[in-house]
């Protein structure tokens, strides 16, 4: 196997579809909430990933309310910390979280704090100190204020860091935040993200002598 090296001082974790697959609970509360509106469910779940729910409503409802779509929102948020049947880690996300533990790193997440922590614990991850969710930023990927948030609280400038996200609307706010991109999984692989990795197992961290991070992608 070949692997490529990109080289960092901290490391942006996005949370769905890259450390926790939670795919099965998405889909559910989505198509339910689809369906409700008379909307085509299949169609739905193309915009839904990466986003806050309340963006998604207004990309799928534009001239609905969105005093409304904050309000479906909360609602949507407390039935999707309720529901943790199917959420499982992405392959590889345990052991690669372990090795992150001393090293500079944040998650930055659309989830809001509760929700971020339900993912995290039923997946079996540990939740990162520094984290950017949903209460803290007023704008939703893919604008970029979560990203460089995260990069602000960690110490370092958005050149230096390296987004690991699954999502269009995350990997084009990693990149309007002027930061590298790691793709992980199959939303990714069409993004032209600077390297893509099918999960975490392909994934190495190495520590360098000034301190820096050498993330080695590996091949298959």
């Amino acid at each position: 196997m070949s692997a490529t090296v990109l080289v960092a001082r901290a490391l942006l974790l996005d949370m769905d579809g890259t450390l926790v697959n939670s795919d099965a609970v998405v889909e559910r509360c989505w198509r339910r909430w689809a369906l409700a509106q008379g909307l085509d469910p299949e169609a739905a779940l193309k915009v839904v990933h990466g986003r806050q729910g309340y963006a998604t409503m207004a990309a799928l409802l534009p001239d609905r309310p969105m005093e409304q779509n904050h309000a479906e929102n909360r609602i949507m948020l407390a039935e999707e910390t309720a529901d943790i049947d199917g959420v499982v880690p992405i392959a590889g996300a345990a052991a690669f979280m372990a090795s992150l533990a001393a090293l500079p790193h944040a998650l930055v997440t659309s989830a809001d704090e509760a929700l971020a922590q339900a993912r995290m614990t039923a997946a079996a991850l540990p939740v990162p100190k520094t984290r950017v969710t949903a209460e803290l930023v007023g704008a939703s990927k893919p604008d970029p204020e979560g990203f460089l948030k995260g990069a602000a609280e960690l110490g370092f400038d958005p050149a230096d860091c390296i987004v690991l996200e699954d999502s269009e609307a995350g990997i084009t706010a990693g990149r309007a935040a002027g930061m590298r991109i790691v793709g992980i999984g199959p939303r990714a692989a069409a993004l032209s993200p600077d390297a893509h990795v099918e999960d975490l197992t392909q994934l190495r961290v190495e520590v360098a002598g000034d301190g820096s991070i050498r993330l080695h992608i590996e091949a298959r």
